[in-house]
Order: structure tokens, then sequence, then C-alpha cells
């Protein structure tokens, strides 16, 4: 224990002397997925060029998404006594004016910055707003998205110097119970879709006989249009990493395991390079920190089937079969990876717990609505303006996040889709319903793992749910009758919709 505090203390020494109190400039670029299919690392090709020829000392630190990922790429720079002034779409051209200016002329260039992450009095000063109070990012609370955007996601000491591993720390000197009555009073639920009370879930795990249990984090994010989690990953991987040792912790495993699809490459290498840095810190093994407490993490990547998303079907391609999802019960918590008592979350749930742990179940509650506390990730695409990820208080209406988050839509708003190929489209009348997974369900929809598309009035619907069935049927395991027929059925009425000629009984179906 002490030599892990003193791994945390020389952390929050470099972070206050590399980023807060930095005598030389810190450029930030976002280097994560999205950041860096915009031109991110052209951008940074272009900073390293222009630091070596204007001779100046600086640090580059590659952060994650942000948020705001339709103004990617995203350059900050923070000179000495000020803050972080952050400029948006960023080209190779563009940097090199902004870093010409900043660095040789003491000029940070309000005209081309988006926002500042000082204080209001920086606001007066230079006319540039606070990056928090823009439209997008100031209805949303950070919670599990704090550290996104700010901290280098592969340097394990950053997340230390922002509470790191507090929230282990806490719960391995409280005990098992704090951590179960803490997501008790909090009232998380999985933020995978299905709204299962996480303490719930936890607490049968825990109960359940066995010598040997697992813990199982589903990465497998499958729905199109969704990247919350791989974007998290991405961003801050020790707070989904925290979450799973706390998790291991609670249940009395000694296993934990993150399936997570081999189509996010750079989510992989950040998760692995993480572990190894837990490892480095004693927080991985035999004995952690002396406590009596084994536990090893290890990664499985899948091969991007939709239906291993389910949680049966994932434990069954984790043993080398084919990912078909069985009946239960028996629960995976009774039952699960190679028969044993299996606790399977979603990243998000597991990047929340470590939060909730340092702060308390009651700390938790004050975001939300009652029923549905906490706040909720999502992608938002589609035909609005400001794309991007996004976290949000739950509770709050689908206009919010539409109108006020997204920006609107440039032609008429038709339609929202949520909850991904399974879950269905809200109009403009029900616009004003809150997003908790009551409210969603009683529209006709889910709010689901948390992707939102956004359709205006040049979107045509029968081809959005043409594209949606024909995803269904691709990826059906085809196990069960009405998935295996029914999406063919339906893929075909839909086709012979498209090629105008169908019948009204066609509708019927």
């Amino acid at each position: 224990m002490n030599q892990f505090n003193s791994y945390r203390e020389a952390a929050v020494q470099k972070w206050n002397s590399q980023t807060l109190h930095s005598e030389i400039p810190v450029i930030y670029l976002g280097a994560a997925s999205c950041g860096i299919a915009a031109g991110a690392l052209d951008v940074l090709e272009t900073i390293q060029q222009s630091v070596a020829e204007l001779g100046r000392p600086v640090r580059i630190i590659q952060v994650g998404c942000i948020g705001p990922c339709y103004l990617e790429p995203i350059m900050d720079i923070a000179m000495p006594g000020n803050p972080r002034v952050s400029y948006t779409n960023v080209t190779p051209q563009k940097a090199k004016r902004i870093l010409q200016a900043n660095l040789t002329e003491g000029d940070i260039v309000p005209k081309m910055a988006k926002g500042h992450f000082g204080d209001e009095a920086f606001s007066i000063k230079t006319g540039i707003p606070r990056f928090f109070d823009l439209p997008m990012l100031k209805p949303q609370v950070r919670v599990i998205l704090k550290n996104c955007g700010f901290i280098d996601p592969e340097e394990g000491d950053h997340y230390l110097a922002q509470d790191g591993y507090l929230g282990f720390l806490k719960v391995l000197e409280a005990g098992p119970g704090y951590a179960l009555e803490a997501l008790k009073e909090a009232g998380l639920r999985g933020r995978g879709g299905a709204g299962f009370p996480t303490f719930k879930k936890w607490e049968l795990c825990r109960n359940a006989p066995g010598e040997q249990k697992y813990v199982v984090c589903n990465a497998d994010e499958g729905d199109p249009g969704a990247f919350m989690n791989r974007a998290l990953i991405e961003s801050d991987p020790h707070a989904v990493l925290e979450g799973l040792l706390i998790a291991g912790y609670t249940v009395g495993a000694s296993q934990g395991i993150i399936y997570v699809r081999a189509e996010y490459p750079l989510a992989v290498k950040r998760l692995k390079k993480a572990i190894g840095q837990m490892r480095s810190y004693g927080l991985l093994g035999d004995n952690i920190l002396g406590s009596g407490f084994s536990f090893d993490i290890r990664i499985k990547e899948g091969a991007g089937a939709f239906v291993c998303g389910e949680e049966t079907a994932l434990i069954a391609s984790l043993e080398g079969k084919r990912g078909m999802p069985r009946p239960r019960p028996p629960f995976p918590s009774d039952s699960g990876y190679n028969g044993c008592p299996t606790l399977i979350n979603n990243t998000e749930t597991f990047g929340t717990v470590p939060a909730i742990m340092r702060n308390g179940g009651e700390w938790y509650q004050q975001f939300g609505a009652p029923g549905n506390h906490g706040t909720k990730t999502f992608s938002l695409v589609g035909k609005v303006r400001n794309t991007g990820l996004i976290e949000i208080p739950l509770g709050i209406s689908l206009r919010q996040v539409v109108e006020e988050i997204g920006g609107g839509t440039e032609l008429p708003f038709k339609a929202v889709q949520t909850g991904g190929p399974l879950g269905g489209c809200l109009g403009a009348s029900q616009l004003d319903t809150p997003i908790t997974y009551e409210a969603m369900r009683d529209q006709g929809s889910i709010m689901g793992s948390g992707g939102l598309i956004v359709m205006d009035e040049s979107t045509c619907i029968v081809d959005m749910a043409r594209y949606f069935i024909g995803f269904a049927l691709r990826e059906s395991c085809g196990n069960c009758t009405p998935c295996r027929i029914g999406t063919r059925v339906l893929s075909d009425r839909l086709e012979k919709i498209i090629r105008g000629e169908g019948e009204p009984h066609d509708l019927d179906v």
C-alpha cells in the first residue's frame, strides 16, 4: 500500500509540473479514432515539424475524445500562465498559423479559438467563451467522461493524478459490503440496455456458491452508429479497468476478462498498455497491495458478431464455441464462463463504478431522475449539426438532446432512431419523451446501449427500415425461427415496397 501511495504522489507531482504549472507551452491533441479519422495524425506531424523549426521547447500530449467529434481535429494550447485554449477543425495549415502566433508572438489568436478551460475572467479578457459553455456541452454532466480529452490515455500516471484507483482503495479498506451498498444507494442500472440494478447483479454473483468466479466486461459494441464504449476505452481505459478490479474484489472473483471486438485496434492497444501499467503499480497479480486479494485481467478479441453482445452468446464465444445465445436460467451469475459464477456488465457500467466508490451513492443520486439515477453516454449521429459523444443526466428529453445539444437539423426533423437495430424510431410528436428506461419503452422503443441516429426530411424511413432489417438478417445466429425466418420475410417485403410493388397487406406483416 505504501508503495502504491508513493506512485500516486509522484504521479500528482508530475501532472502538476507538466500540465497545470508547466513552464513551457503544452499542446494537447485529440487522438482517439474520431480525431485520427478527421486528420489528427497529419496535424501531429505538422506540430512536430513546426516546433522543431521554431526551436521552442514544448510538451505535446495526445489525449482522447472530449466529445464534440464534429469539431475534430481538436488542438489545445496552454501557454505558461494561461488556461488551455481550444482550436477546432484544425488542418495542418491552420495548425502552423496557430503555433506561429502562440509560440513566437504570444498571440492566442482569439478569432480562431473555439473555447478555453479557464475562468470567466479569461473570457472577459479575451472574448473567448469557456469550452464547456458551448451549446453542445453546457447541458451535459461529465461523470464517466470526466477524464476524456484531458489525460493521455496511454499514461497511467495521468489517471493516478486524477484520483485514479482511489475508489478501489476505498472498497479494499471498507470491504465488499461497502461496494454493494454504494451501488444500491446510487441506483445504478446496467448501461448495456436492460437496465437491471447493478448492485443486484453483483450481489447474486457474490452469493453464488463456487470457488472460481469471473467478471467479464462486455465491450462488444455492435449497434450501427454507436461508439460510446470504444471512445471511453480509447480515452480513459483505466476507469474501465478499475471498475473491473472493484467488481472482482466485491464478488470474490480471481479472473477478469474484457471481451472487445477486434475492429477496435486502438482500444485494444490502449487496454493492453493500461493492464501492463496496473501490474507495475501492484494492482494485478497475487496478494494485491498486501490485501490477500488476487486478481488478473486478460483481453479476448471478438470477431465482431452482433449476437455476441448478448451475454450468453458472449460466454459461448469466450469458451471457443460458436456465439449463440442459450435459454436462461441458469443465469451467468450462477453458471457462466466454464460453468462458474460470472458477472457480466458492459463497458460504461464498469467505467461508472469508480466515481461512485470515490464519492458515494448519495452523490451519484443527485443526477438523473427517480428510478433512473445518474448519467448515460450516447453517440449522437445523423442529421444533427453537432455530432459526437455526449453524457447527459437521465430524465432530460429527446428534444433537449436533438435541438439543444445536437443543434437541431438543417431540414425539418423527421425521427430519431434509438436502441440500435432492435430499437425503434420516435417522431416529432414524441420528442418531449424523457430519456429513461421506462419512458422510452412506453413510446415503443428502447434506450439500448446508447445509439441515437437523427433523421430529417431527406431521410427515407423505409430505406432506414430496410437497412436495420438487413443488418439483423445478416447478423442473426439462426437459432430461433422468428429471427431466422422473420427477418428474411421482412427484408423481402421491404425490398418489394422499395421497388414500387408494395400492396396494402404487406404492411400487416
